[in-house]
């Protein structure tokens, strides 16, 4: 098994705009379209090098998601950036009518996701993205953890067709997933292997769940750690045959507690396996201003509570 080791620190946005430069070199069909924030979803370089096959739209989120579905007609693949709290809660009707129901090639692409946006506050800091995604029929929904994946992620959804959910971050993070992992739509990746937990974790939390798999073997305990970068489909077999040995789990996620992949994963274990759950997650609120590791401590959302939970949950094995 590979030992997975902090590389360097980069933001996720930018593992987005690595893709989105190595998309437009390979495949001509990618377009861009974007609300207004080239800088933040790190777009800069596409547009530098295929202006043609980029579209400002403005701040007219609805009409970029309308614009997007009709460009699948014509065999485009049109790549959507704004705000995950812009890119789903404000046009759920477009993406729901335009994208899902009509299975519309649409990348909905969507930065600054979760509490790690900071000091912007609970307006822009959206924990109900993934949930509100999950429900739609036909809707892939992909929650990368590092700058490698979220290239890796961006990548490969341009090969898979039917509308995507792709959700990544503002914060610097650590880098510790390999350049040359493949990025496998629906298919967990296990980054530790153990006999007495089960950890899943998704997007900034999977680097947390590392940190607390060492604290915990410093204290005898052995946590296996599955890396599901993709919430829907769920890798429904990773997870039961990592439980097969460990009869217990913690999921650990940016985002609220209903919705989630906490919940995705208790449906799984009440139909084919019910063991003891512990969940890491926003418990049902909004968000506040802080920065993100003030914000990630408060509401729990780090090794340590990673740590708790499992001290919980081995109680109820």
């Amino acid at each position: 098994m590979k030992k997975y080791s902090n590389t360097g620190s980069k933001d996720t946005r930018s593992g987005f705009g690595a893709g989105m430069t190595e998309l437009g070199k390979t495949n001509e069909n990618v377009v861009a379209l974007c609300a207004d924030l080239i800088g933040s979803l790190k777009l800069d370089e596409f547009i530098k090098n295929h202006p043609e096959r980029f579209f400002q739209i403005g701040i007219a989120e609805a009409n970029m998601i309308g614009i997007a579905a009709g460009l699948t007609i014509g065999g485009k693949i049109p790549f959507t950036g704004t705000f995950a709290n812009f890119s789903t809660g404000r046009v759920y009707d477009q993406i729901r009518q335009s994208v899902a129901y009509s299975d519309k090639n649409v990348k909905i692409c969507a930065s600054h996701a979760g509490l790690t946006l900071g000091e912007d506050g609970a307006t822009h800091q959206i924990l109900e993205d993934i949930g509100l995604m999950k429900m739609l029929p036909g809707m892939t929904v992909i929650n990368p953890c590092d700058f490698n994946q979220t290239k890796a992620a961006t990548i490969a959804i341009a090969d898979h067709h039917g509308p995507v959910y792709l959700r990544f971050g503002r914060p610097v993070v650590p880098n510790f997933m390999p350049a040359d992992e493949p990025f496998i739509i629906g298919k967990a990746i296990m980054l530790t292997e153990g006999s007495d937990v089960t950890i899943v974790a998704t997007g900034h939390l999977v680097w947390e769940a590392l940190q607390a798999a060492e604290a915990l073997e410093a204290k005898g305990i052995k946590a296996e750690v599955i890396n599901i970068h993709t919430i829907k489909p769920l890798d429904e077999e990773a997870i039961l045959q990592s439980l097969s040995k460990t009869r217990c789990i913690v999921t650990a996620e940016e985002h609220n507690i209903i919705g989630g992949l906490g919940e995705s994963v208790s449906r799984v274990l009440a139909l084919k396996d019910p063991v003891p759950q512990e969940f890491v997650a926003v418990n049902d609120s909004f968000g506040e201003s802080g920065t993100p590791e003030q914000l990630m401590q408060k509401y729990k959302l780090n090794s340590a509570a990673i740590v708790e939970a499992v001290d919980r949950v081995l109680k109820r094995k």
